[in-house]
């Protein structure tokens, strides 16, 4: 946070004049404002909705009574906001005003406010005029018609319902006569008297016939028992036959026929065993029997119903089979007659159960026609008490709206207030040049000072090196430049540090920068200066032959210089021009060559740098810079390394990354980079112990002359 907060404070310390210059307009801009606004004064008014009216009816008391605001609903107040600066409000209210000048509706309206007060059912009006007696007319004009517009709007509603419910009253009478009638018709139509009676009637009805049934069932299921049981010692086949079988065994002239036929057949055994089949007396023998049995056969058939002729064996001839055989068809008449009954007990239930089943369809049309007999009365009966309500409502005047603060002439103009002005102008400014500074920060791309160009480069900051003056540029005499401590030490610091990081001695090191203009030459001959003045024999190479500018800062002739040497076979040292600074030579570009990287990358350069080594002590290579040429890398091969030269606000950082990349890709040793043209506490440091140095000269010269008068 603390490192947060001290950044802020550098960024604002160095883009202090844009963020001063949007304060001082954001001022001047309110000052403007408050000079051409015009003079407006205000007054305001309450008024109170919902207060309870006394009303003789209900109707006029709900009227009156304004609705509870519910979420997502409307809001009583905001709705009577609204109707304040309706036109027909605003209209009503001018014409209660005397002024000699015309006031619209669309000027009342716009300096006319409303304002819910929180919690509370209470409206505030303000209004704002150059008038003050003109806005305190307005504004209580506008809340008497408010309160008119109320009680109007109340009575008026009153009256619509008054004769809404005179044509609704008669038409309501109407549907009740219609419902009563379909109700009788229906009860009449369906025989329902009662429901629950019936309903009771019908339940108590079937549960007598399931209990007949079960005993039914159980009496059939015992007669079956008997009968089967019956049927199997009888072997009688039907009622008939059984009927038959008793019959023919109780017929005395059978009976008698049954004795006759017995003796023939005992008459025939016994000749069938005394004579042959052939022999006339048997023959005659089974000629009678036979002509009786035909005779009993028919004698038997009359006494059978429908005189259907059965087998003479089935004939119940002992009184024990006739006993029986009359039971059984006494079960079997029993057992019919117990299941005709049953039959007619279950179809009768069944019906039962139908009417049952339909009696809840039926009551519920009946309910439904009961519902619309009761809603018509119930109907009716509403519609009457508010249909005299109305009338009594109509008839009354109130309001729900009631003036509690009317509104007084303004003493004082509300606005402009110049303190609120100045105090949200300063905010503003203050907010707009912090935006101004940070927009300013975040579209500058270039370096802003030694530590971010130190983080950037990740590489050793060599130095941080001053901003020069006009008159320290050019190095053609011996004074200015060495004469400012301030601008001399950092450039020694810069050349102690190479020598302190350096494993070898440094003989030969290329200066280059990655864009043109960030003082790359400048520090080449400045650094070259300082060594100079430490007794070194140093010697600057402009090998810059783009753009040479080495003879310009030293004020020498171009020519000869190294193009000369590398093309013309020149000698080196007679190409060495000296300057006015003692142990500093400097070999200028020479004349400018069409193809410059030719002769760099030529042999001749290689044993220009070995010669240039060989008799000075430290060789200064000013280079193109780096975005413009390769000449910088390639002539870095032959020395002991490239040194990068930064200026804040100028160099780019894509492009220094960029540059340094390539370098460290290409193996290019790089000695660490160095930012230009920076205001450093050194500086200041020394300027102040220069200052101090020449006030104890002239104390020391005043002390001198008083003590010489003394003497005199």
């Amino acid at each position: 946070m603390r490192k947060d907060i001290l950044y802020l404070l550098k960024v604002l310390k160095r883009r202090s004049l844009p963020a001063i210059a949007t304060f001082i307009s954001v001022i001047g801009g309110s000052v403007i404002y408050l000079a051409i606004t015009p003079r407006l004064y205000e007054t305001s008014g309450r008024l109170m909705l919902g207060e309870k009216q006394v009303s003789v009816s209900q109707l006029g008391r709900d009227l009156s009574q304004v609705p509870l605001t519910t979420p997502g609903g409307s809001n009583p107040l905001a709705t009577q906001s609204e109707l304040v600066k309706s036109q027909q409000v605003l209209q009503k209210a001018i014409a209660q005003i005397s002024y000699p000048k015309k006031i619209t509706t669309a000027k009342v309206s716009q300096n006319l406010k409303v304002k819910i007060i929180p919690a509370t059912n209470i409206l505030e009006l303000t209004y704002r005029s150059p008038d003050p007696v003109l806005a305190a007319k307005v504004l209580n004009a506008v809340s008497e018609t408010m309160v008119k517009e109320s009680a109007d709007a109340i009575s008026s509603e009153a009256r619509s319902v008054r004769k809404f419910l005179e044509v609704e009253v008669p038409k309501q009478r109407s549907r009740l006569k219609k419902a009563e009638a379909a109700e009788s018709i229906y009860k009449r139509n369906s025989g329902i008297v009662t429901i629950e009676d019936q309903t009771r009637t019908l339940v108590d009805s079937l549960a007598t016939l399931e209990s007949q049934e079960r005993t039914l069932l159980s009496q059939l299921t015992e007669i079956q028992s008997r009968t089967n049981d019956l049927e199997q010692i009888t072997k009688a086949g039907n009622i008939k036959s059984a009927y038959s079988a008793v019959r023919g065994g109780e017929d005395d002239e059978l009976k008698k026929l049954r004795g006759k036929f017995a003796d023939l057949e005992a008459q025939v055994v016994e000749a069938r065993v005394r004579f042959t089949d052939n022999h006339p007396t048997l023959l005659n023998l089974i000629e009678r029997r036979n002509v009786l049995l035909q005779l009993y056969t028919q004698k038997l058939a009359l006494v059978s119903p429908n005189n259907s002729a059965i087998a003479p064996e089935k004939v119940a001839n002992d009184e024990l089979s006739q006993n029986l055989t009359s039971q059984l068809i006494t079960q079997k008449i029993e057992r019919s007659a117990v299941e005709n009954k049953l039959r007619t007990v279950q179809a009768q239930r069944a019906k039962l159960q139908a009417s049952l089943v339909e009696l809840p369809i039926k009551q519920e049309i009946l309910n439904a026609l009961v519902r619309q007999r009761i809603e018509a009365a119930d109907s009716l009966k509403f519609l009457q008490s508010k249909f005299e309500e109305a009338r009594i409502a109509e008839a009354q005047i109130v309001s729900n709206i009631r003036i509690i603060a009317k509104a007084t002439v303004p003493d004082e103009p509300a606005s402009p207030k110049m303190s609120v002005v100045l105090v949200i102008a300063s905010f503003f400014g203050v907010i707009f040049a912090v935006m101004v500074v940070l927009l300013l920060e975040v579209l500058d791309n270039t370096l802003r000072d030694a530590s971010e160009a130190e983080k950037l480069l990740k590489l050793p900051l060599l130095g941080t090196l001053p901003r020069l003056t006009a008159t320290t540029l050019k190095l053609d005499s011996t004074a200015g430049f060495l004469d400012d401590l301030s601008l001399v030490e950092p450039y020694r610091m810069l050349l102690k540090t190479l020598e302190f990081r350096s494993r070898d001695r440094l003989q030969l090191i290329v200066v280059s920068s990655a864009l043109s203009g960030e003082g790359k030459s400048i520090v080449v001959s400045h650094l070259a200066t300082v060594s100079a003045m430490l007794s070194r024999r140093t010697l600057i190479i402009d090998a810059d032959l783009h753009k040479p500018v080495q003879h310009q800062l030293f004020n020498l002739p171009a020519t000869p210089g190294m193009s000369e040497v590398l093309e013309n076979n020149q000698s080196l040292m007679d190409a060495i021009r000296p300057t006015a600074i003692e142990n500093l030579s400097v070999l200028t570009g020479g004349e400018l060559h069409q193809r410059p990287s030719q002769l760099l990358e030529s042999t001749a350069m290689k044993s220009l740098m070995t010669e240039a080594a060989a008799h000075f002590d430290l060789v200064i290579i000013d280079t193109p810079p780096l975005c413009a040429s390769i000449d910088a890398a390639t002539l870095t091969q032959q020395s002991h390394g490239i040194m990068l030269v930064t200026r804040p606000g100028w160099t780019h950082k894509e492009v220094l990354q960029k540059t340094v990349s390539e370098l460290t890709e290409n193996g290019i040793p790089i000695l660490g980079g160095v930012v230009n043209d920076m205001a450093t506490d050194l500086e200041k440091y020394y300027r102040n112990s220069v200052n101090g140095y020449k006030s104890n000269r002239r104390l020391v010269a005043q002390g001198v002359s008083n003590t010489s008068s003394d003497e005199v």
